[in-house]
């Protein structure tokens, strides 16, 4: 096998999603198929655009786990509630932190959202720069971070710790995972449940194509990186699928106007430069080897677990999901949003129980929102 990426689109070919979906049905497959996709952003461009509805019979596109806030830990979002309203400290988090749920008894803010309205003092943010500019803007108050995603913004989360220009009334609760190591895990569990893997683009782009490469040359699986469009999420199906027809397996970038081999070596350098690599906990899953970011010793002082620690000794449940709510294995790709009982019942997006009815990556939030609903 080459060790280059292969690449399925050259930059000169914009086939349309009807183009690919005609190949698709070109093709015999020898079997039923099951592909994962792993990203929340591919889960929500197939589930609006209705191409599982398009797609020919025996092709199921399965959502992996591509939602940093659903595993996001528990036990760090109830840190951030915790000292908003304990500590007085001005909290800071991804707009998509902010509703999900945490286990705590009756009468006692359950999100970040209901700490705010309790009266704690919890601002969205999009970007890391944005927290920069709360701390210098309140010098006489203390900021925490709570910095919780993949790749792709945890990159800019330790370019503003290089850029060595942070105030001292900053603090980070770093909450940052990796995404191969989840698919790895999956893999190494002997019953991954899917025949082939569209591998997310976004995070390709910075940590390159290569990185996926073990899927193919490992465990035998056919591998394609896809970009966000319906049509680059079908170029990306129609490669690994052609690759079961022809009996190979390979890594294939469906993505090459934006992804290349060894991604983006700036964003690479930071993170290896700033950061480490450590066991993490995933809520629900549980701790995956190589899975998260931490801060070095050296920056221990801007640590907000070293700042403000915390005891969980007193606490039920904790890094646990609600009783009841199936979003872990909603995660993995081992269940549907439909199967989770509480799914349109007790869980939707105006009363989510679980995290993966709150994120716009969640599978469920997604479904919810593309009209999947139990039938009567």
């Amino acid at each position: 096998m080459s060790q280059g990426v292969s690449q399925s689109v050259s930059h000169s070919m914009k086939p349309t999603a009807s183009h690919w979906l005609e190949r698709i049905r070109a093709l015999t497959l020898p079997a039923p198929v099951r592909v994962m996709n792993v990203c929340g952003g591919h889960e929500r461009t197939i589930t609006l655009s209705g191409l599982r509805t398009a797609l020919p019979e025996g092709i199921e596109l399965i959502a992996g786990p591509g939602c940093p806030v659903c595993v996001c830990p528990e036990e760090d979002i109830h840190h951030a509630i915790r000292l908003a309203l304990d500590a007085g400290v001005i909290l800071a988090a991804f707009g998509d932190l902010l509703r999900v749920p945490v286990n705590v008894p009756k009468g006692e803010p359950r999100s970040l959202v209901e700490a705010s309205a309790a009266g704690a003092d919890i601002r969205a943010i999009a970007t890391p720069r944005e927290v920069v500019e709360i701390a210098r803007m309140n010098p006489g108050r203390q900021v925490v971070f709570l910095a919780a995603g993949f790749e792709t913004t945890t990159a800019p989360v330790a370019a503003m710790l290089a850029s060595g220009q942070l105030p001292a009334n900053l603090s980070i609760l770093l909450a940052a995972r990796r995404t191969w190591p989840a698919v790895a895990m999956l893999l190494d569990s002997g019953k991954p449940g899917f025949d082939a893997l569209i591998a997310p683009g976004h995070v390709a782009a910075v940590m390159g194509a290569e990185e996926w490469r073990f899927v193919a040359e490992k465990h035998a699986l056919p591998v394609a990186v896809a970009g966000f469009s319906a049509e680059g999420i079908l170029a990306a199906l129609h490669a690994v699928l052609t690759q079961i027809v022809e009996a190979r397996c390979a890594l294939e970038n469906s993505y090459p106007e934006v992804v290349r081999p060894q991604g983006n070596p700036i964003a690479r350098r930071l993170l290896d430069e700033v950061l480490l690599t450590e066991d993490a906990n995933w809520r629900g899953i549980g701790v995956i080897p190589a899975s998260g970011f931490a801060l070095p010793e050296a920056w221990v002082g801007l640590d907000a677990r070293h700042r403000y620690p915390m005891s969980e000794a007193v606490r039920r449940r904790a890094g646990e999901m609600p009783p009841g709510c199936a979003c872990a294995e909603v995660v993995l790709g081992r269940v549907r949003p439909l199967d989770c009982p509480l799914y349109g019942t007790a869980c939707t997006p105006r009363t989510p129980v679980g995290p993966c009815m709150v994120s716009d990556e969640g599978a469920c939030h997604i479904a919810w929102s593309g009209g999947v609903r139990r039938a009567a």
